[in-house]
């Protein structure tokens, strides 16, 4: 028997679940772990929610309460989301729990001991509005390395690389919006450089890793490993265990790894066994494997074991880190600000969870990032499972029932041609078993799928509606096949989608348990009891009003966006120079070689100007004369493609639209607005 401790990452507790989550570190794992159980293998599977750090401090400030209320609402809505999809963690904490901030600062003071922790005076950005400090997700501005626009001031999500907040070209305070100043202040720093050569020769030994997460290891090893700041100044986060520090806490990317050790913890106190922790963390036969998200990669495969390596425990390290890639959303990445996601709440207000794991695993982002769209739901579930897999299981019992009472036997002997096709499902089978033990959802997910299909294609070829009319042994025999291929789908597809392998298992009333020994192990008989439908059909009103949901959320992003888009505060005096009045257009063309330009000739009470308008894609000359529009009459002069301009039209734009704005009564020319 074998020993796990798996993990998935800890979820930022600043914001809802949403099927990035649950396809990046949630049902991978989940799965896994259903899997080894299957096997007889000793499992924890633990995780949480990250409790401390910047995003949690933003979302208290926006709403007016305490970081801790922040917390508890997300942590709370976590588990319900895990909850409705069947995804199982045998604890899921929070790193605002008691224990963790002991184990943190452990940690800290172990590290700081040993020489692995450096104090540095150094320049960090400061907002003056705010009289504060800003960690580094509190600046965004542009990538110093791929140009990216809205860079974090610790990470850019476009290519990857961690960056120092100081390095962000054109920064911004995200509190106050203002261009932050410099001042100096203290940190401390995890001397990675000292931790290399260790690193390199931990790496040599992960021969089976994931491609894609080993070249991103390498890629930072081999660019060269700096010191990586563990502080920040903070009110809300796990305070530094030294004299005088006071404001400092611990760099969340420090503390939320040691949320696995702690949640591990609070495990064991509930199972009134609080030394068991030990019985993962400290025996070197225990597999530790993390499950994330790749933008989580460098933290646990360079900071985290770096970490744990210089412990006064010896504690394992990671065993495997089968990071996926991202998620997208109907072909676009996905946007929690943008509110350009699925939202697991959300979802489960309309479907079955089973359905959103089989379909999260059969587009698994193993390698590569995948899609979510809402056709490709629809098409999977009534595709897929209800016409494979949910047919094979509905005609098999109807048919046993209606012909057999319920109860097929074992046979004596079988066909040769049956045999053929219950030795090609059992090597499938163990092949599934590969496939999961090497993470390949998508791969095993496709696989027990055949096997649906294999058990469908036997059924019409055999043609048992025909047999059980002149051979009701024949008949027997392929219905007592196509219900073995069954029952060894309720084991192999039971890690994908198990409620629905349970019922399944309950409906053909198979005596031995779902587990994977069994698999090989023939049933003697079968008695078929409330039959029932194991999957329904997704209606196209169901997909069309789900794809609506999502246009809304467009559409809305971009009315936020345009309104969020404010140029820099003004004083009254300012506005108070502008000069705006109604004026009647009296005269409209067309500047020669330009199709965007359009010359007026306008009114304002006894005076005429002539005016030039960028508005010419949008309008026609001759529709414009006779309006009265508001225009901006004491703004200079200038040249416009060698015509002077004497003013300006308002116009309101909507993703490059034009349109020309009116007084909703008639007013005299030269009124001015105000």
């Amino acid at each position: 028997m074998e020993k796990y401790l798996v993990t998935s990452a800890l979820t930022y507790a600043n914001g809802k679940l949403h099927i990035g989550h649950i396809a990046g570190s949630y049902l991978n794992a989940d799965i896994f772990v259903r899997y080894q159980r299957l096997l007889g293998n000793d499992v924890l599977y633990i995780g949480g929610s990250d409790d401390y750090g910047t995003p949690i401090s933003l979302k208290a400030e926006e709403e007016n309460v305490s970081p801790q209320d922040i917390v508890d609402k997300f942590n709370k809505s976590m588990r319900s989301d895990l909850e409705g999809l069947n995804i199982q963690l045998d604890n899921f904490s929070g790193t605002s729990h008691p224990n963790h901030i002991k184990d943190s600062q452990d940690f800290f003071s172990n590290l700081y001991d040993a020489g692995y922790i450096t104090k540095k005076k150094l320049k960090q950005f400061y907002d003056e509005k705010q009289k504060r400090f800003l960690s580094d997700r509190y600046v965004e501005g542009n990538c110093p390395f791929c140009k990216a626009e809205g860079a974090r001031g610790d990470q850019c999500d476009s290519c990857g690389k961690l960056i120092d907040a100081m390095d962000l070209i054109e920064p911004r305070s995200k509190l106050s919006g203002e261009v932050p100043i410099v001042k100096d202040t203290t940190h401390w720093y995890l001397d990675l450089p000292k931790f290399e050569t260790q690193l390199r020769d931990w790496l040599n030994t992960k021969t089976y890793w994931k491609d894609n997460v080993k070249n991103f290891v390498l890629s930072w090893l081999n660019e060269g490993l700096q010191e990586r700041g563990i502080t920040r100044d903070l009110n809300w986060g796990v305070p530094i265990p030294l004299e005088n520090t006071e404001g400092k806490v611990l760099y969340v990317w420090f503390d939320a790894p040691i949320g696995y050790l702690s949640s591990t913890k609070e495990w064991a106190e509930k199972k009134g066994e609080p030394e068991k922790w030990k019985d993962y963390w400290l025996d070197k036969k225990t597999k530790m494997i993390h499950f994330l998200g790749k933008d989580n990669i460098p933290f646990h495969t360079i900071i985290w074991p770096s970490m744990l390596s210089k412990q006064k425990e010896d504690f394992v390290l990671p065993h495997d880190v089968p990071a996926n890639e991202y998620l997208n959303l109907e072909g676009q990445k996905m946007s929690t600000s943008r509110d350009w996601t699925v939202w697991v709440e959300d979802y489960l207000k309309y479907f079955e969870g089973e359905y959103l794991r089989y379909v999260l695993a059969v587009n698994a982002p193993e390698t590569k990032d995948s899609d979510f769209s809402w056709e490709d739901f629809k098409m999977r579930i009534n595709s897929e499972l209800n016409n494979v897999l949910g047919n094979l299981a509905n005609r098999t019992c109807v048919f046993t029932t209606k012909y057999f009472d319920g109860i097929i036997k074992q046979p004596k002997q079988i066909s040769e041609l049956s045999q053929q096709k219950l030795d090609e499902v059992y090597n499938l089978a163990l092949e599934i078993g590969k496939s999961y033990s090497k993470y390949h959802v998508r791969k095993a997910t496709k696989q027990f799928m055949n096997i649906a299909r294999i058990g469908n294609k036997y059924f019409d070829e055999m043609q048992p509606w025909k047999e059980v009319k002149t051979d009701s042994k024949k008949a027997s025999e392929t219905l007592y096949v196509c219900l073995e291929i069954l029952r060894i789908l309720t084991i192999v597809a039971a890690p994908v989608i198990p409620k629905s392998m349970k019922v399944l298992h309950e409906m053909i009333n198979v005596n031995s348990p779902i587990i994977w020994d069994n698999l090989s192990k023939k049933s003697a008989e079968y008695s078929i009891t409330n039959i029932e439908r194991l999957f329904r059909k997704i209606d196209e009103k169901e997909v069309e009003e789900q794809q609506e949901i999502l246009k809304r959320k467009q559409d809305l992003s971009l009315e936020e966006e345009i309104i969020k888009d404010h140029k820099p505060e003004i004083e009254y005096d300012d506005f108070m120079k502008l000069e705006i009045r109604i004026v009647k257009i009296l005269e409209a063309e067309r500047v020669k070689k330009s199709n965007k330009l359009i010359k007026l000739k306008v009114n304002i009470g006894g005076e005429e100007r002539s005016v030039i308008a960028g508005i010419g894609k949008n309008y026609e000359p001759e529709e414009l004369i006779g309006k009265k529009v508001p225009m901006l009459i004491n703004l200079k002069p200038r040249m416009v493609m060698g015509v002077e301009s004497q003013a300006m039209i308002l116009a309101a734009e909507d993703n490059g639209k034009l349109s020309i704005l009116h007084p909703d009564k008639d007013v005299k020319e030269g009124s001015e607005v105000s």
